[in-house]
């Protein structure tokens, strides 16, 4: 069985990656992550902490999140049914891509994964019903540490696939960027 091959995204340090199946008379096996495959490439191998989200409608939105130091974290995100519109806000001000997006359509039928670095806000739309999505972490989550940037900051203007249909208030009230203090 073959190792999926990491594609950069457009902000320093993600990557994307579709696993390769092998499929025979019973369904599919795929690798979801390797430890190998991520030391080559120098990413973090390490994860603390697995968690697993589900989002039952279409147009739902949660984000944009992010931890604060001292439990900034990595994450690593396979969607692993359904669809989502995946966003990445880069929110470290020393990268050159400081305060872009970038967006990637992840597929469960694929098992499309995310290697998202410390310093970038995480987001996704569901684009269809029923989705869940497996997140490694390389931090516990921290209540004290966690924060988050508005889904509709006009600084970011960040276009979403959808009309939003389902968000929490929590996620409805998170800060523009201009009244962030600091992200990493």
């Amino acid at each position: 069985m073959s190792d999926p091959l990491l594609s950069a995204l457009s902000l320093p340090g993600a990557f994307h990656y579709r696993p390769h199946p092998h499929e025979d008379q019973r369904g599919s096996f795929c690798r979801l992550s390797c430890a190998a495959m991520l030391e080559e490439a120098g990413l973090n191998r390490t994860w603390v902490q697995s968690n697993l989200s589900r989002t039952a409608a279409r147009g739902t939105l949660r984000g944009m999140h992010y931890q604060t130091p001292p439990y900034a974290e990595i994450k690593l995100l396979t969607c692993i049914t359904g669809r989502i519109y995946d966003v990445l806000v880069d929110l470290r001000p020393t990268s050159p891509t400081y305060r872009q997006w970038t967006s990637i359509v992840l597929d469960g039928a694929q098992a499309d994964t995310l290697y998202i670095p410390v310093g970038i806000a995480h987001g996704f739309q569901t684009l269809s019903d029923d989705v869940t999505l497996h997140y490694s972490h390389s931090q516990p989550f921290s209540p004290a540490h966690q924060a988050g940037l508005s889904y509709r900051d006009p600084q970011i203007a960040i276009e979403w696939e959808l009309p939003v249909t389902v968000i929490s208030d929590r996620d409805a009230a998170l800060p523009f960027l201009s009244d962030i203090k600091e992200a990493t």
